[in-house]
């Protein structure tokens, strides 16, 4: 059933398996070898061939992260010492569990043409997810975050993900380390759609307000200038770009902390004090950026330990010891005990 996954089931060689199994019942030991050895190869090309994941736009950040299987040897050997083989294969140990639940809505049941194109998307966007280990996954389509190990959920909590105008990215990458106190460094867009106005309206006591400050560009030497003198209206109108960006403190959009793995994309996980948010049924406010139900069991979970600020100094960096994954992604499809769950 190698269709099922989109693979062509010829490059598996069915009728020579087929012939070979057949000869092996008589108990030749040169037949049941033959049989054995053709097995094997055949599955660990399977395996191999289910795990190199097919394009389906994700950025891998970090390349260790785009999906590979293991060698043949370690694939055998988690096979031959799984306490049930045929419950092995049959849940495909050696991929995320959403991937065989999903298999089986698709090859089980009757589904509409519809529905299976849904399903035969999200299958190939779960093969980019890891078969097992500690990570992060975001479905910006549940908008919800789950922290995995092993196969197992152990926490779950609420995100806002981005607008239909500036979508969440899929994404792989290492979460390296987290920023105590963090500035927002505001995009331009941003700035033109929701602070300039305001300053247009409101003048300076606006930006002092908010903790707003205006850089000179976008270098790390960047240096303070006097906002009075930026034209806010033309800011407004998307004439002229404006690098700001907002102090640490209760207003700050980034709240206590921002979780970093640094991409091009300028996507984090952070906290933030818009609580409110997280009661809408469909979170979908953010400019990219994944925003935290509570930030700070992520950083429990995820250095084991609380994070606490020292001082009042900005931007404190806290590296990770040993990076962990993080996994945005865009599961419209999702197993629900016997059945399927649609976002």
């Amino acid at each position: 059933t190698a269709q099922a996954d989109g693979l062509d089931p010829r490059r598996y060689r069915l009728r020579d398996l087929q012939r070979l199994t057949r000869d092996a019942r008589n108990g030749d030991p040169r037949a049941v070898m033959r049989a054995d050895r053709a097995l094997s190869e055949t599955y660990t090309r399977y395996v191999t061939d289910l795990r190199r994941a097919p394009n389906v736009g994700v950025i891998y950040v970090d390349n260790e992260l785009r999906p590979q299987a293991p060698g043949p040897a370690e694939l055998l050997r988690a096979a031959a010492t799984a306490p049930d083989l045929a419950a092995h294969l049959r849940d495909m140990g050696f991929m995320h569990p959403y991937y065989a639940q999903l298999r089986r809505q698709l090859t089980d049941n009757r589904l509409d043409a519809r529905t299976q194109g849904l399903v035969r998307l999200n299958m190939d966007r779960v093969r980019s997810l890891p078969a097992g280990g500690r990570y992060v996954l975001v479905n910006s389509a549940a908008q919800r975050l789950f922290m995995m190990e092993g196969n197992q959920a152990v926490d779950m909590m609420r995100v806002v993900v981005g607008k239909p105008v500036h979508p969440t990215p899929m994404m792989a990458a290492l979460i390296r380390y987290t920023s105590l106190r963090p500035y927002w460094n505001v995009p331009s867009d941003l700035a033109a759609e929701r602070i300039a106005p305001n300053v247009v309206k409101g003048g300076m006591p606006y930006l002092r307000a908010k903790g707003y400050q205006v850089l000179s560009d976008w270098s790390d030497r960047a240096k303070l200038v006097n906002p009075a003198g930026v034209d806010w209206t033309a800011v407004a109108a998307g004439r002229k770009e404006v690098r700001l960006r907002q102090l640490p403190g209760p207003a700050n959009s980034m709240g206590d902390m921002k979780f970093m793995f640094p991409n091009v994309q300028g996507i984090y996980l952070h906290d933030s004090p818009q609580d409110e948010l997280f009661g809408e049924a469909a979170r979908l406010f953010s400019g990219g950026c994944v925003r935290l139900e509570a930030a700070d069991r992520l950083a429990t979970w995820l250095y084991g330990r609380p994070l606490k600020a020292k001082g009042a100094a900005p931007e404190q960096k806290v590296t990770m010891a040993r990076p962990v994954p993080v996994y945005l992604t865009y599961l419209t499809a999702v197993p629900s005990g016997n059945s399927l769950a649609f976002y």
